[in-house]
């Protein structure tokens, strides 16, 4: 399963706006995530083993950093009566790095939208994930540095990481 970004029609303005923009982009992803969520769950129970390059708390996550007062109870309500219908994921691999290499990677990549990405920004949504991954208990957690490793370029730093998820399931 892999996470829709770019179909949501807010998330430029969101980058230019944050404050104006940040509950209609969340609430989009949290329904686009939910959606595939559903799916993930009639695959499970069909007897299918799922890969998803997210979790769905990570929409919460975000939600904590960008929303403020009556929107983020708001977005909270929902979340949380959306969240009793997903799966737990039996393993999260969890893909961490220093803030350098991941503005360097945000810049490498260079979604339009991302540009004017702040440094303060991904820092506190760092921050924000590894308080998360301290304390998730219904998911084993697997954590990897990824700060001096590079996928797209070395294929064997990709066929490291399938080996450690490999030895754990």
């Amino acid at each position: 399963v892999l996470e829709v970004v770019e179909e949501n029609p807010f998330l430029a303005r969101f980058y230019e706006d944050m404050e104006r923009w940040a509950f209609q982009t969340q609430l989009f992803f949290l329904i686009s995530r939910f959606d595939q969520q559903s799916n993930v769950k009639k695959a499970a129970s069909q007897g299918q083993g799922v890969v998803s390059d997210y979790a769905f708390i990570k929409d919460h996550l975000f939600a904590s950093l960008n929303l403020k007062g009556e929107q983020f109870r708001l977005y909270e309500k929902i979340f949380n009566a959306l969240k009793e219908q997903v799966l737990h994921p039996d393993l999260i691999v969890y893909l961490y790095a220093d803030i350098d290499t991941l503005m360097n990677r945000i810049a490498l990549r260079d979604r339009p939208f991302e540009r004017r990405m702040d440094r303060t920004y991904i820092s506190m949504l760092g921050d924000a994930y590894e308080n998360y991954m301290k304390n998730v208990a219904e998911s084993q957690v697997l954590r990897i540095d990824t700060s001096n490793i590079d996928f797209v370029r070395n294929p064997e730093d990709l066929k490291r990481v399938f080996e450690r998820i490999e030895a754990i399931l």
